[in-house]
């Protein structure tokens, strides 16, 4: 037994923590003559001996590969605040990490998609990112676009979200004379310090099928995958939490799209592919397209304007316009971060916006004196 080990053996640390604890400084094998460190003991695999695989070498490999009009990055990378080439990454690479890495991505962790609090097997506003990225990137490499704006676009299209879905783009729309849209907030505002590329904040702005176009192939791939992703995981969610059952879905669904996600998604994903391949245009065949409005105006009828879902919708705008009145009546309550501005009203709905669901409800039982019996438990408002 090693120093290291029986002193946390005398401090009553388990084997298995022991054994963990004492890979600190992975493994060196001495018989090679390398002196590199690796994870494991046994490590067998190994490349070829080569240069790294710069930027400039996958942005060369993106010219071959990516099909016209598609974005390359090689002569992208407009940022609001210039910035210098990164050496590994391209641009769109770099704005796909950026994403990740932000607050605003992981508080969709806590963010409303269909269910208020929802149980282990339901969708919140990131796992749905996460299944937007999985079903553009899908379509991107089957059409010949930019994978990693595709990427970064979807990753970061719904970080404008504020707490309780769409009731917070109605509870805001009072307070600001633009209004309040998730897609051009996450952008503008949410997003904002990452400074991210003009073409990825394009796609994020403009994702909704009711706002302006965006200017990118990938931009419009993600409105698809969009709307592909969460007319499916809504419907599964709705099945799983008893809302529906299977046979409540009419055969102008069930015919062509079956009833499973992976049938639906797979389906879709190949109409898009299909579709953009033979016409250039990213657009899916009109009976698939009639298919999946059919899905999205059963998803509409059935699960995000049932009776308890709009009750829940209206408590959550109650609830936010009570919040965000209240601090701008007591401005002395905000984060340091968010004192100071000119615009006190802009930086309260900033402040609500950025709130998850259980966040705004704590604040709405400890600065509004709410009953927890009136907070939303259930069914939320739609995607």
């Amino acid at each position: 037994m090693t120093e290291q080990s029986q002193e946390l053996s005398a401090r009553g640390l388990t084997s298995r923590t022991r054994a963990w604890a004492s890979t600190m400084s992975g493994h060196r094998i001495e018989s090679e003559g390398t002196g590199v460190v690796r994870p494991h003991a046994d490590s067998m695999v190994r490349l070829d001996i080569a240069e790294p695989v710069s930027r400039e070498a996958r942005e060369a490999a993106e010219a071959q590969l990516l099909r016209g009009g598609a974005t390359r990055a090689r002569g992208a990378g407009e940022r609001a605040r210039a910035e210098l080439p990164d050496p590994e990454r391209t641009c769109f690479e770099r704005d796909r990490d950026r994403i990740i890495h932000s607050t605003a991505f992981r508080r969709l962790a806590g963010k409303t998609q269909v269910v208020v609090f929802p149980t282990d097997h339901q969708r919140t506003r990131l796992t749905h990112a996460l299944e937007v990225a999985q079903v553009a990137t899908s379509i991107a490499r089957g059409v010949g676009a930019s994978v990693s704006l595709t990427e970064a676009i979807a990753l970061g299209h719904d970080c404008g979200h504020g707490p309780g879905g769409h009731a917070s783009e109605e509870a805001f729309d009072a307070f600001l004379p633009e209004g309040f849209d998730h897609g051009p907030w996450g952008a503008q505002v949410a997003l904002a310090d990452l400074n991210l590329c003009v073409q990825t904040l394009d796609g994020i702005a403009h994702h909704s099928w009711s706002s302006p176009a965006p200017s990118t192939v990938e931009g419009e791939i993600v409105s698809w995958a969009d709307r592909i992703a969460y007319c499916a995981h809504d419907l599964e969610d709705a099945i799983r939490a008893r809302i529906i059952t299977e046979t409540d879905v009419p055969s102008t669904i069930t015919g062509p799209l079956g009833v499973a996600l992976r049938n639906q998604t797979g389906t879709l994903i190949r109409a898009v592919i299909a579709t953009t391949s033979a016409t250039g245009i990213v657009g899916m065949d009109q009976p698939t397209a009639e298919a999946l409005a059919a899905l999205r105006r059963f998803n509409y009828e059935r699960i995000y304007t049932r009776p308890e879902s709009l009750d829940q919708a209206h408590t959550m705008i109650e609830m936010l316009r009570q919040l965000v009145s209240y601090y701008v009546g007591h401005p002395e309550k905000l984060p340091a971060d968010h004192r100071g501005d000119e615009d006190l009203m802009r930086s309260v709905v900033t402040y609500v916006a950025g709130m998850t669901d259980r966040f705004a409800f704590e604040c709405a039982e400890r600065l509004l004196g709410w009953d927890p019996a009136r907070l939303p438990c259930g069914i939320g408002h739609g995607a």
